[in-house]
């Protein structure tokens, strides 16, 4: 590998960085992705959902607490605001919360992007000099022409390999945010319902529900 790499010339460096910025990120995303799926808590999700059409906001509060799951964390701040608009602080808290899923994201897709064009720049790099050695009348020493076409298979080849070793949890990772978005959605806005449901009730029967969170 360390031969191939001298081999490559000069633009094997910046590939050489392109691909310990990828693998910094992918095994911190796939770090971040583990955590998250270990603090999810459907029980209480559902626990906390169906607190919240009895009105009983102070078990709400008790249940919830030292909780890291992030639809929790957005259902909560949707109940604290729920006197003004539960609906934009749900979104406002969602928004934050896929924002630190796709956080990184666009550094993996600047090096799916960047390697490949790095790779055949060494590409052209190496024709130059093949053509300058045949130029300079070097076809006596054929080995000479074929290091410079080696040097630009190598880089496209290292260019190529970064970028498809890449997009697999490039989109692996995107699936799980899309997945993650459509989890926070479907639970808000079954917590708005709830909520409005709530409201028309004790709007009819005139009673309050049991404090406040």
């Amino acid at each position: 590998m360390y031969d191939l790499f001298i081999k490559g010339g000069v633009v094997m460096y910046p590939l050489l960085a392109c691909s310990l910025i990828t693998l910094t990120v992918i095994l911190e995303r796939a770090f971040f992705w583990v955590r998250e799926d270990m603090r999810r808590n459907q029980k209480l999700v559902d626990d906390v959902l169906e607190l919240c059409r009895q009105g009983k906001w102070q078990l709400v509060r008790e249940s919830v607490a030292g909780s890291k799951d992030y639809v929790i964390r957005i259902l909560v701040s949707g109940i604290l605001h729920r006197e003004f608009s539960m609906a934009k602080a749900m979104e406002s808290a969602a928004s934050e919360e896929i924002g630190r899923m796709r956080h990184y994201m666009v550094v993996l897709d600047t090096m799916i992007t960047v390697a490949p064009l790095l790779g055949i720049f060494g590409t052209v790099i190496g024709i130059i000099v093949s053509f300058d050695l045949l130029g300079a009348g070097a076809i006596r020493d054929p080995q000479a022409v074929t290091a410079g076409i080696s040097q630009a298979l190598i880089t496209t080849a290292s260019g190529l390999g970064i970028a498809i070793t890449s997009v697999f949890p490039y989109n692996y990772f995107n699936s799980k945010a899309e997945k993650a978005a459509k989890t926070i959605e479907k639970y808000a806005t079954s917590l708005e319902i709830v909520y409005e449901r709530l409201v028309q009730t004790d709007s009819k029967n005139g009673v309050k529900g049991e404090g406040s969170l």
